[in-house]
């Protein structure tokens, strides 16, 4: 892609990993993660054997949880390939993959198992939405969230990427989530966007930019990294034509 150049707004670790693949596929990655993961120390996690299995929603809901437990025994129902893979590496035993949003998973999750005598834990950061709950408690699945972590605001762009935008020179935004977006739309106001592309991973993730003038949207055909790289690869080429 002629080293175009493409702002990473996954939060740490996911970013530079994220900008690896990036790299290969021949852009200019500029790190710029507009999200800051911290744990939170005060909440409590149930006992594993009070549980009958676990809920994953992403690769920093694993990560945190094993800094925490070490109960691979357990379940582990998890939403796309990365935070499978991430279940995997962790030393869970039984990872149960599904594709698609929070939505899907808990379809998956109805769809293989009945409901069990003991809850569900999904572990997630604290702004997270609770469709998935919802979705499953309406069922007559016993869930518990538990939020180990929560997703602040980065103080600033990256210096790379502020550079860059300055230039106003042809470039994309890799866009991981709705919460990633909005802090990226925060920390950009001073900045005209107008030459700048987003890749977006669903189309909620694209809504809080819409207002901030940005030369198109393209948005991933399923909600994990590996069609967000294809909508990536896809954005490069008509931006390079």
């Amino acid at each position: 892609m002629n080293g175009l150049p493409v702002i990473i707004t996954r939060a740490e670790p996911g970013a530079t990993q994220t900008a690896r693949r990036v790299e290969a596929l021949g852009f200019t990655a500029l790190v710029s993660p507009v999200l800051m993961l911290q744990a939170d120390p005060a909440v409590t996690l149930p006992p594993p054997d009070s549980l009958s299995g676990l809920i994953f929603t992403s690769a920093n809901g694993v990560r945190f949880y094993i800094e925490r437990e070490t109960a691979w025994a357990l379940d582990a129902w998890c939403v796309g390939p990365s935070t499978a893979q991430a279940a995997r590496e962790a030393g869970f035993a039984r990872v149960h993959e599904s594709a698609g949003n929070a939505r899907q998973l808990a379809d998956f999750i109805a769809g293989e198992i009945a409901p069990p005598s003991r809850p569900l834990l999904h572990v997630a950061n604290a702004a997270a939405s609770g469709e998935l709950q919802r979705n499953l408690a309406a069922r007559g699945y016993p869930i518990v969230f538990t939020p180990l972590y929560r997703a602040d605001t980065a103080p600033a762009l990256s210096e790379p990427a502020r550079l860059l935008l300055t230039s106003r020179a042809p470039a994309i935004v890799l866009v991981h989530s709705a919460k990633g977006a909005q802090a990226f739309a925060r920390l950009s106001t001073s900045h005209a966007l107008s030459e700048l592309v987003c890749v977006a991973i669903s189309t909620a993730a694209t809504r809080p930019l819409r207002q901030s003038w940005l030369r198109a949207f393209h948005v991933a055909r399923e909600p994990n990294e590996d069609a967000l790289l294809d909508a990536l690869k896809v954005a490069g080429a008509i931006l390079s034509a």
